[in-house]
């Protein structure tokens, strides 16, 4: 017998209390913002405790949200703004030099994987060595797939300035995987 698929339930958000709605905001986007935390930070347990911070303070603030944007949207600014936070701390520096330090066994065993899996790993990293403002656009465009207009709205910016750091980061990991390639 052939199975129907079933059209998307459509949630209502705002009929649910707040322990509902800090559940369904979880399971909806909690592993957006761990990768959009890992994108910025680079660690695995470091991403995993931003995005916990980020519904937390999600579950505290939700009475104020003021539906200027969406959940998404409002999620994804919290989690930036706590990505450049950690970012400016010292304990993110250390842990950053050390990290480097121990990475140079594991560049070694990824470089014997396949060459798709060695392309990818390129990229990624080409990717994470952009300046945060690039990396940023960039992690925002392609890995979630958002729109320069939500973008400028989550960075609070205009939309020509991420226009203009979507083209400057092209560029720099065009030229930088041409040489690397």
């Amino acid at each position: 017998m052939i199975e129907k698929e079933r059209e998307p339930e459509i949630v209502d958000i705002e009929d649910m209390d707040n322990e509902e709605k800090i559940k369904w905001l979880m399971d909806e986007y909690g592993q957006n913002i761990y990768t959009l935390a890992y994108t910025y930070v680079n660690q695995k347990q470091l991403a995993e405790d931003i995005a916990q911070d980020v519904f937390i303070k999600c579950y505290e603030k939700l009475d104020t949200f003021r539906h200027e944007s969406s959940y998404k949207t409002w999620l994804y600014r919290i989690t930036i703004n706590k990505c450049k936070d950690v970012i400016r701390s010292s304990s993110y520096k250390y842990l950053i030099f050390t990290d480097y330090i121990k990475s140079k066994k594991l560049i070694r065993s990824a470089e014997s994987e396949s060459i798709h899996n060695e392309e990818k790993l390129l990229i990624a990293k080409q990717v994470m060595a952009l300046p945060v403002k690039l990396r940023e656009v960039i992690i925002l465009h392609y890995y979630q797939e958002l729109k320069t207009v939500e973008i400028a709205e989550m960075l609070d910016s205009n939309i020509n300035t991420v226009k203009t750091r979507l083209y400057r980061a092209r560029n720099v990991l065009e030229k930088t995987l041409k040489g690397e390639l």
